[in-house]
């Protein structure tokens, strides 16, 4: 068994992982990164519109901007659910972490004096988003990992981490699968970074690619030591390209673009006066269900859909700022969007929680362990998170954790009994890879998968009920049941996708789990949480965080709550203009 030691390993090598990684590194830490693919395949590649920082750089458009206008902009974006020291952190880090990234060959847009242009983006006071085109993820990725390679950081790519290994309440590493040949190998390390994502493949429609199936958040989960909080809290963007599900950028609609009807109805200032296509995702994600609903949608072959409209901002417009959207569109719907209207349709993008950490990205429960990026919950988001602050917080994250890590790692020695807990947990692992060799097919991953991610997609969406989130509960927990039964058609441990996913689908659907049961004891709305039955914000019972803890031999979890930090922004209205979208037809 090959055992690797270093002082601090990074699991994921997105935005967040690769920052982390030159953070340790500087701090003069032994690091390596842990990934399913090379760094540029990451996930965060796929980030378009813009990154969120108060350069103030736009003239009138974003005159008198500064980290306090940023704040209240992501409070109340938040629905008040987010940490306000957390947030205060974090804008007042971001100009100076943009600039950074501009240091490391981000190449930004200009404005014609030449300084990082800045777009609009919705839920914002002023033009804030600083981009490259519509490819913001890709350009930052490519500058951070060039800076990675400068530095020689070791990367171990086509890795599969299935487990944490702890010592007591200490994480002292992982072990992880040679996706190549199956093997298993261990990491040794005195910090541990969970960097991995998010976890939008529990959802049958969404615009997450296919790696991001939570592996941080259950391999936290599984230590039953660390709290997942406000699992429940997920982000619906208004506009995935019907029906692939493709993103098509916040920039679309902050560069001019607009939402219409059937009827070619701009109807979001129906649904958000004072914003109205520009306001927050949730209070978009909603007007546009509600339009269909109400009969106003546009029929297709896979339901019906909305249009987003750009043809009015010409040619040049689009070519020059929203090249990637024109090129999805082209390529995977045949539309031309300089001339014709795009079929969209809210769908889920972005989850706000995730594993538990303090400011300072240590996690909850266990000593050793940090996270970042979208696979945890710092909390910077809430219940809504602003478009442009993930990529904020990836980059905001990845400093912080990899310098808290660095900084923790600094002197520890290896524990009494370290190497007797990895032989420990890698023969454990052994064993339930056998198992699943030995059992046979008479449940399939895939088919489990598909059958919990469309659960997810119709019960547990933008608009939830008490009764289709208990009806989704028990069907999770027959599926969990049955996915104690899988067993694997090829027996083979090398490049075999049906094990990595045999691998994964129980502590998947426990992800759900979490999901659904925290949705359904949150008696209110707030963000994304969209209680039907529940539709008003109530700050007296609820104005508090879920944390999920994993229980020994039940799936559900158990639901502790803490208190969200208020320092400058007490709770008010998120200003809007929202109006409560019209109850269901069949209601």
């Amino acid at each position: 068994m090959k055992i690797f030691d270093y002082d601090v390993i990074i699991i994921g090598a997105g935005l967040t992982g690769e920052r982390a990684a030159v953070a340790a590194h500087e701090d003069g830490s032994s690091v390596a990164i842990i990934s399913l693919v090379q760094p540029r395949q990451s996930h965060s590649n796929a980030a378009q519109g813009g990154i969120q920082c108060s350069l103030d750089n736009m003239g009138e458009q974003s005159a008198g901007d500064d980290w306090k206008l940023h704040f209240d902009d992501t409070v109340r974006g938040s629905d008040w659910g987010a940490d306000q020291d957390v947030v205060e952190q974090v804008t007042r880090a971001a100009p100076r972490l943009i600039r950074e990234m501009e240091y490391f060959g981000c190449p930004f847009n200009r404005t014609s004096d030449g300084k990082i242009e800045q777009r609009n983006f919705g839920g914002t006071s002023v033009w804030r988003a600083a981009f490259a085109a519509d490819f913001t993820g890709h350009a930052l990725l490519y500058a951070i990992d060039q800076e990675v390679m400068r530095k020689g950081i070791e990367i171990f790519w086509r890795v599969q981490v299935i487990s944490l290994i702890l010592n007591g309440d200490r994480v002292i590493g992982c072990v992880a699968m040679d996706l190549r040949t199956g093997e298993l190998i261990a990491f040794h390390a005195g910090s541990t970074i969970l960097a991995t994502g998010g976890s939008g493949k529990l959802y049958s429609e969404s615009t997450n690619a296919i790696i991001c199936r939570g592996d941080g958040q259950f391999l936290a989960y599984n230590t039953g030591k660390v709290p997942l909080g406000n699992m429940e809290a997920v982000q619906f963007h208004p506009t995935g390209m019907y029906p692939v599900w493709i993103l098509l950028t916040e920039g679309c609609r902050g560069d001019g673009g607009v939402l219409r009807n059937k009827d070619h109805h701009e109807f979001m200032w129906d649904y958000a006066s004072a914003k109205g296509n520009l306001a927050s995702r949730d209070v978009v994600s909603r007007g546009m269900i509600s339009e269909i609903r109400a009969g106003r949608g546009i029929e297709g072959d896979f339901g019906p859909h909305i249009w987003l409209d750009l043809t009015h901002l010409g040619r040049d417009k689009i070519i020059s700022r929203l090249r990637d959207v024109h090129d999805i569109a082209r390529d995977f719907a045949g539309i031309d969007v300089v001339t014709e209207m795009a079929p969209v349709k809210p769908v889920q993008h972005f989850m706000m929680g995730g594993v538990r950490i303090d400011i300072d990205c240590r996690a909850r429960g266990v000593e050793g362990l940090y996270a970042g990026g979208e696979c945890a919950c710092w909390d910077m988001h809430g219940f809504n998170r602003l478009g442009g602050n993930s990529m904020l917080e990836t980059i905001a994250s990845g400093y912080f954790s990899g310098t808290t890590a660095a900084k923790d790692a600094s002197g520890r020695t290896s524990g009494a009994g370290d190497l007797a807990a990895i032989h420990d947990e890698v023969k454990k692992q052994d064993e339930i890879i056998e198992e699943l060799h030995r059992h046979d097919p008479e449940q399939n991953s895939f088919a489990l998968h598909e059958e919990m991610a469309v659960l997810m997609t119709e019960n547990v969406g933008i608009f939830r009920t008490g009764e289709l989130l208990e009806a989704a509960v028990e069907q999770l927990l027959d599926i969990r049941a049955r996915a104690d039964r899988i067993g694997l058609t090829h027996k083979v441990r090398g490049r075999s996708l049906e094990l990595e996913m045999a691998l994964r689908i129980p502590y998947m659907v426990e992800l759900a789990l979490t999901i659904a049961q925290g949705a359904l004891k949150r008696t209110e709305s707030r963000g994304g949480h969209y209680r039907e039955d529940y539709p008003a914000r109530n700050d007296d019972e609820w104005l508090n965080r879920t944390l999920a803890y994993k229980q020994e031999g039940d799936p559900l979890p158990r639901l502790e709550y803490e208190e969200v930090v208020l320092t400058h922004l007490p709770p008010g209205d998120r200003g809007y203009g929202e109006k409560a979208p019209p109850p269901a037809k069949d209601k």
